[in-house]
This record gives C-alpha cells, sequence and structure tokens, in this order.
C-alpha cells in the first residue's frame, strides 16, 4: 500500500511548471490569490502541514513557529535569503530549513550591471523625455552622462554574485576592488584583475561605484550608515541588488539631495515595500521594485530546487540546499 504523501502548503502564487510538478508529487495545497499570507493564515499553515513552502515576504519568526503543529518537519524557502525566519527558533523545534541558493546568481548580477549603466548614462532620464514628448532633437551638452569603462567598482561582499558582477564589469573595462569578510584566493582575484581593501572605509574612498552584494545580517545594518557615506567621492553612485538593511536609506537620501553623492540604483529598500518618498523625488535615483532576480528561467529554477529538497527529505535523506542540522 503506497504511503502518505507529505502534506505541502505554499505561501504564494509559484510558476505553472513548478506548482504543476508539486501537484504531481505531494499532497499540495496552492495559494490562490498572489497576495502575501497573513499571520494568521501563516499559523493555520504550520498547524496543517508537513512542509511550509515560504517567500521572502513571509515572516516566519518564534511566535508562528511556536503555534506550529507536530506535523510540521520543513520549512522549504523559496528563494536564497532566509533572514525572515527564525532558523535557531525551527532548529529547537527540530523542523528543517532549506533554501535555493546560486539560483539568482546570473540574474542578479545582470540587474546590477543595468543599474550602473542606468545611473551612469541617465538612462530613465532620457526614458522620461522621450515618453513625455519633451524631446526636440539632439543637442551636444543634452543628456550628459558618465563613461562606465575606466571607473573603480568597488564591490561589497564577493561572495557568487559579488564575483558574477566582477566578471562583468571587467568586461566593461571597469577596475574591480572589493571588500568582503575573508579575501578570495589568488587565483580568484587574478581572474578580474581585483584589488582587495582590507578597509571598508579605505575603500569607499577609493572608488567611483559601489556594488552591494552583501546579506543582511545584525553585524551589515546600517552598515553604510551617514559616516562611511561621507567617504565616498561626490561624483560616487551606489547600486543595492542585495538587502535595502544594509544602507541607511535617510543618510543616502539627504546626501544625495545635497549633491554630495552623484546617484544610485535601488532594487531593495530599507523598510521593504514602503520606498522614502523623497527618494521618488530624485532624478538621478533609479528605483526598481525588487527585480534583480525576476526572469522566467531563475524562477522555475528555484522552484526545482524547493521540490528537490522536499522530495530528498520525504525519502528520508539530507535535503540538499539545508540551511541548519536538524534530525531527520
Amino acid at each position: 500500500m503506497p504511503s502518505k504523501r507529505l502534506s505541502v502548503v505554499v505561501t504564494r502564487r509559484l510558476p505553472k511548471p513548478v506548482e504543476t510538478r508539486m501537484q504531481e508529487l505531494f499532497d499540495m495545497r496552492l495559494r490562490e490569490s498572489d497576495v502575501p499570507m497573513d499571520r494568521a493564515e501563516l499559523v493555520t499553515a504550520v498547524q496543517d502541514a508537513d512542509v511550509l513552502v515560504t517567500t521572502l515576504s513571509d515572516q516566519i519568526d518564534a511566535g508562528v513557529l511556536g503555534q506550529a503543529g507536530p506535523r510540521l518537519k520543513m520549512v522549504a524557502n523559496f528563494g536564497a535569503g532566509i533572514d525572515h525566519i527564525d532558523v535557531a527558533t525551527a532548529r529547537q523545534r527540530g523542523i528543517l530549513v532549506s533554501n535555493t541558493p546560486g539560483v539568482t546568481t546570473e540574474d542578479t548580477a545582470d540587474m546590477t550591471l543595468a543599474l550602473i549603466l542606468a545611473v551612469l548614462r541617465r538612462i530613465p532620464e532620457g526614458l522620461t523625455e522621450m515618453q513625455s514628448g519633451g524631446w526636440d532633437g539632439w543637442r551636444p551638452m543634452a543628456n550628459l552622462g558618465g563613461r562606465v569603462g575606466g571607473r573603480r567598482l568597488g564591490i561589497l561582499g564577493m561572495g557568487r554574485i559579488g564575483t558574477a558582477v566582477a566578471k562583468r564589469a571587467a568586461v566593461f573595462g571597469m577596475s574591480i576592488h572589493y571588500h568582503n569578510r575573508r579575501r578570495l584566493r589568488p587565483e580568484a582575484e587574478a581572474e578580474v584583475a581585483a584589488t582587495y581593501w582590507e578597509s571598508l572605509d579605505q575603500m569607499l574612498a577609493h572608488i567611483d561605484v559601489l556594488s552591494i552584494n552583501c546579506p543582511h545580517t545584525p553585524s551589515s545594518f546600517h552598515l553604510l550608515n551617514a559616516r562611511r557615506l561621507q567617504l565616498m567621492k561626490p561624483e560616487a553612485v551606489i547600486v543595492n541588488t542585495s538587502r535595502g538593511e544594509v544602507i541607511d536609506e535617510n543618510a543616502l537620501t539627504r546626501m544625495i539631495r545635497a549633491g554630495s553623492l552623484a546617484g544610485a540604483g535601488l532594487d531593495v529598500y530599507e523598510r521593504g515595500a514602503e520606498v522614502n518618498p523623497r527618494l521618488r523625488e530624485l532624478p538621478n535615483v533609479v528605483l526598481l521594485p525588487h527585480m534583480g532576480s525576476a526572469t522566467v528561467e531563475g524562477r522555475i529554477e528555484m522552484g526545482e530546487k524547493v521540490i528537490i529538497n522536499i522530495k530528498t527529505f520525504e525519502d528520508g535523506h539530507r535535503p540538499p540546499d539545508l540551511v541548519v542540522p536538524g534530525v531527520m
């Protein structure tokens, strides 16, 4: 007699091929609307399911996990970041946590370069001029941006995405600099002719473009605070496709408004969807709605990783993308 299938609850809409495959493998409860579950819905989900498939919009904190039923054995996150999940509490309760590392690397690196180009070459301003019908012809001094090649790119966080950004930027002729918790191996540095800076403060003072590619942790909260932002050149720009909490957004806004920084390209924000309204007013700031990893291919690959993690757990083995150790 076949064993009972795992009960799996998904908190958000996922790509159709992913949902279809999940329905084939598990006893699924899919999300009909593409809005986040409220807290009461999350509590109901953790009480009823064997596995909860979460996204970054779900706050799986100690309060939610504390109300989990005895069936809940795994939280399979659709995404690499897990700062919205109380991993320590999950571990204490014997609940495994998995994620989907590596899937978004290339897509996010592409978007980082897109934002660098958009800010330096003033692409949104040109687009606005064309869409408003305000363009009256070419002029020698109109819409002058800055050349990308030859600029110093500083990468904060030289992990998978930071390294992918460095490879792309090197092709554009940028000089690569980076600050990381650990220095890369010599051969990895040599691949993109990267210069390591042990001091973040010193690197900030020397670069023209800063790309933030580090995770949000207690130690990285407001790592780019007002003091550090003031170390940068007035003509420097900042691009963030990582986590909004790394930058003091109010300080960044004040400095751009004052002309102490030349601009910014942001895909993430300190308070999630609550974007500082003063940022929206600045023509030299490019704002995107967290699109860094938003490709069809990437979303399907993320779903496939989620499925593999759950199926491996169901088969009695350690999920390949386990975040914390647990008792199987």
